[in-house]
């Protein structure tokens, strides 16, 4: 975890946190330790009562924060289907804005998002907080290095232990724009690469929490990359043995791997070979505490001016456009270009 030195504490600064479910309320442990002033705000007000009583925050009505004159920053922590519509709205307060992804569920939402963002020239950071992570940016800096050689294929998977609630399910956009877009925001920002095609194998396992929304539970994607380079994403709603996120680069010179540490949720059967040693991640919260930290850390650093915006819209619109073509490839069973 980073230091929480000076350069990260924002006092006098006011931050508003809008949404207070699971993600936000994790975001608001973290803007409590670093704002001058947290003021919290979610549709459901108990919701944001017992975030704000938890980290002495402020509370306010949705419409209320989005009138507000004394924010310096605001961060979006809604459900996925409200994200353009607020940040729309919220463009007008002419302060920097972090919005969780996806921004949208569609690239027209999106592009009006990014307009309105561009016509009130505000920065706005999307959370892919991979991006974050110290395995993630060594992979990085190795593979730019030239460290592994040529870039020859990358395997990646996001598996959740247990799937989410229905109604979570049902405003998620399904497991391409909800859970694999952040494998397609790393893949682009680790490689440097564009996708260029992509062919996907799903299920929903004749699951009602799936099938209704024409969701899969399992799936296996290839992709083809700018320069002939192949990749696989792989993602799982019931990976009964814990969260598992990898991302395996494979060059001419070496192969680097992201996620194999000491609570991989795998057993190794070769005799002798006690590995992982500890318990399994249980989901993403866990598994990415630390980013989560820094990747409000530079939210902080853009909205004090001290920093650029390290994941834009530009970024999730282009993330965006893989999943769509995922899903136009599991519905009518076919290789898509990415548009």
């Amino acid at each position: 975890m980073l230091p929480l030195g000076k350069e990260h504490t924002m006092s006098g600064k006011t931050i508003g946190l809008l949404g207070a479910g699971r993600i936000g309320a994790m975001h608001a442990g973290i803007l409590a330790k670093k704002a001058g002033k947290l003021v919290v705000a979610d549709p459901a007000s108990w919701r944001a009562r017992r975030v704000a009583e938890l980290h002495g925050a402020e509370v306010r009505s949705p419409e209320g924060m989005l009138a507000s004159e004394d924010l310096d920053g605001l961060v979006l922590a809604t459900p996925t289907d409200t994200h353009a519509g607020l940040l729309c709205e919220a463009a007008r307060l002419g302060v920097p804005i972090f919005c969780e992804k996806p921004v949208a569920l569609d690239v027209e939402s999106t592009r009006r998002a990014n307009a309105a963002a561009k016509e009130a020239n505000i920065p706005v950071h999307v959370g892919f907080q991979r991006r974050f992570d110290a395995a993630y940016s060594a992979a990085r800096e190795r593979l730019a290095e030239g460290e592994i050689g040529d870039l020859r294929r990358v395997h990646m998977g996001t598996l959740d232990q247990a799937p989410a609630a229905r109604e979570f399910l049902a405003a998620s956009g399904g497991i391409f724009k909800d859970c694999l877009i952040h494998d397609f925001d790393a893949l682009r920002w680790v490689t440097g690469l564009e996708v260029e095609e992509v062919v996907v194998y799903g299920t929903d396992l004749g699951l009602p929490d799936f099938a209704d929304f024409a969701d899969a539970a399992e799936a296996v994607v290839l992709l083809r990359l700018t320069g002939g380079v192949l990749a696989t994403a792989h993602s799982s709603r019931f990976n009964g043995a814990g969260y598992d996120v990898r991302m395996e680069l494979h060059g001419t010179k070496g192969t680097d791997v992201v996620g194999m540490d000491e609570r991989l949720p795998v057993r190794s059967l070769e005799p002798g070979v006690a590995y992982p040693r500890q318990e399994p991640w249980a989901d993403f919260i866990a598994r990415f505490a630390d980013c989560y930290e820094r990747e409000l850390d530079a939210f902080l650093d853009v909205v004090s001016g001290r920093a650029p915006v390290p994941a834009t819209i530009d970024d999730a619109l282009a993330s965006l456009r893989i999943a769509i073509a995922c899903g136009t490839s599991l519905r009518e069973g076919r290789p898509v270009r990415v548009s």
